[in-house]
């Protein structure tokens, strides 16, 4: 048998094709080509995008459960669960508590889990490093719309918002769509520092649904919408963090790192 090993890319997943091409088919293309030796499955862990997908495409994912399976059909028990999530949040959570629940149906599987993005303070650094080399960042103030959560984990976007202002880039911003720090909590901070344009973009794995409706469009209610009716202009920057070659090769580390250790 030609796959003795095989690997799992988790994401949240999304609804948007060019996105997920853009932003989760460029890492996996990548782990494939240095892993090719392996068998490499995409696993989605939101069940409304499998749902939607297989719905109004056609289109088959599997949940980790469902590709963790597919390897035991393959004879495959020595498994690498690659998460492209951001945070150590409840997603990321819910990979390890399937995983812990295999294993007690299949004690004789071998199973290590990567982590995701922001993890330990090197990740914060490497980000900001790779953000900074790329030109993500410029002379314009950032906002930056993080998905947040209720998980003590959301805390990470004010932790790398700190960071990037102690390396000398204090006009990054991030709020989030549903953790504690706002784009309401934002406008104030802009206000404060007088600033009256600014770059908005996703800080996601992906530009998709929250990106495109929360984020950028014409709704009343979206964070563009909301900056513009408090005098702030917002050029849009439309690119999931999975775009970002800094961001694709430290997922690339923390797989590597699960299969080294």
């Amino acid at each position: 048998m030609k796959n003795k090993k095989g690997i799992i890319i988790a994401s949240f997943g999304t609804t948007y094709e060019v996105t997920r091409k853009l932003c989760i088919e460029s890492i996996e293309k990548m782990i494939e080509e240095k892993y090719e030796d392996y068998l490499v499955l995409r696993a989605f862990t939101s069940e409304i995008v499998r749902s939607i997908l297989k719905d109004r495409d056609g289109l088959d994912v599997y949940n980790p459960i469902g590709a963790l399976n597919r390897m035991k059909e393959m004879g495959i028990k020595e498994v690498f669960i690659q998460s492209l999530h951001i945070i150590p949040g409840y997603e990321y959570e819910k990979i390890i508590k399937q995983v812990e629940d295999f294993k007690k149906e299949n004690e004789d599987f071998i199973i290590s889990v990567g982590k995701p993005l922001l993890y330990e303070d090197h990740d914060f650094r490497k980000v900001i490093e790779g953000l900074v080399a790329e030109k993500i960042l410029g002379e314009e103030p950032v906002v930056f719309m993080g998905h947040g959560t209720e998980h003590s984990s959301d805390e990470a976007y004010g932790k790398l918002e700190r960071m990037f202002a102690d390396k000398g880039y204090g006009e990054v911003f991030i709020g989030t769509v549903e953790g504690a720090r706002t784009i309401e909590d934002i406008i104030a901070q802009l206000k404060d520092k007088n600033i009256k344009k600014v770059i908005l973009r996703p800080f996601m794995l992906v530009a998709g649904d929250h990106a495109i409706n929360d984020m950028a469009s014409e709704d009343e209610a979206s964070w563009r919408n909301k900056l513009l009716a408090n005098g702030i202009e917002a050029e849009i920057g439309l690119f999931g963090l999975g775009e970002i070659s800094a961001v694709r090769n430290l997922f690339l580390e923390h797989l590597e790192a699960a299969i080294n250790s």
